[in-house]
């Protein structure tokens, strides 16, 4: 019992040590999460404003059929059909791709490899009304780089 009443406040300490550590840590890395995620939505814009579509889609969303993309009432599975989406919409015929900006972009990780993204998202036109909405995006670190899984974009 007297051994027990001496080892307590030291396990107590020693969890508290572990926890602080690993509070603080864990800050730090979620930092470098939400920077390196927001490079990435960057990345992206940039792409865009540069009329590269594909560019766009190569630095953010993860190249696979299990990739998911929602949008008003559709549903696209596929980093290939949504990339023929995007063309579609913004390439095909002349159509006017706009300029793009993200705004009010918030990271919130979801550990040491996911994460999730919100904002809001704004296409300038010349030619035609401007849009914008909001979307939710769910990132993954696949391969050592932060690829986007999920997309839910709305108008």
């Amino acid at each position: 019992m007297r051994l027990l009443l001496v080892m307590a406040p030291v396990a107590i300490l020693t969890l508290i040590s572990a926890c602080t550590t690993t509070a603080t840590r864990t800050d730090a890395q979620d930092e470098n999460v939400r920077r390196d995620i927001e490079a990435v939505v960057r990345a992206q814009e940039a792409a865009w404003n540069r009329g590269d579509v594909a560019g766009f889609m190569e630095a953010g969303y993860w190249r696979s059929p299990d990739m998911t993309f929602f949008s008003e009432s559709d549903a696209t599975r596929g980093f290939e059909p949504v990339l023929e989406r995007y063309v579609a919409r913004y390439k095909t015929g002349g159509a006017e791709m706009g300029s793009l900006t993200f705004a009010h972009v918030e990271v919130m990780p979801l550990g040491m490899d996911a994460a999730f993204v919100r904002g809001r998202w704004d296409l300038d036109f010349a030619q035609r009304p401007d849009v914008g909405g909001l979307f939710t995006l769910v990132f993954r670190r696949i391969d050592g780089r932060w690829r986007i899984v999920h997309d839910h974009t709305s108008l």
